[in-house]
């Protein structure tokens, strides 16, 4: 699985017009899914993410995880983050997941990171959606499940 977290003050995704998700501050997570990623991917992704430490501390130090500062996220469904540029100028998507695995584990993704207690809002898969955001810092982090398991 690969993610793009981008911490925010504040972040919403619409469907045809009408806002489907949007948090205040917390992180928008663009989640991709590859054809051999399972519900463990899911649970490191979760993990990882629920605890990464890039809020501000009284310090003003990156210290702090998303339910230290009461944290939303907004979770959107990306497969183009499997894009293949390596040829041509038009991207190739064979590297991304079925549309029935990738949905699956998006929708478990949505439940495990509900479990953490933090509040989560999504778009939904599949769809035509505008995403929009104010990146806080800005502070983007790529996690990508394939590199955990290589290392």
């Amino acid at each position: 699985m690969r993610a793009v977290v981008q911490r925010v003050s504040r972040a919403s995704v619409s469907i045809e017009g009408q806002v489907t998700g949007e948090v205040g501050q917390g992180f928008l997570i663009l989640l991709g899914v590859g054809p051999n990623d399972s519900a463990a991917d899911v649970d490191y992704l979760v993990n990882k993410i629920s605890k990464l430490r890039v809020f501000s501390d009284d310090q003003g130090k990156m210290n702090r995880a998303l339910a230290a500062v009461g944290g939303s996220v907004l979770v959107v469904s990306q497969f183009t983050l499997y894009a293949d540029t390596r040829k041509g100028n038009r991207p190739s998507f064979t590297g991304a997941a079925a549309p029935e695995l990738g949905e699956r584990l998006y929708e478990a993704f949505l439940t495990k990171f509900a479990q953490t207690g933090a509040r989560v809002a999504h778009g939904e898969f599949g769809a035509d959606m505008q995403v929009s955001l104010t990146n806080d810092g800005p502070v983007t982090i790529i996690f990508d499940t394939e590199e955990q398991h290589a290392g």
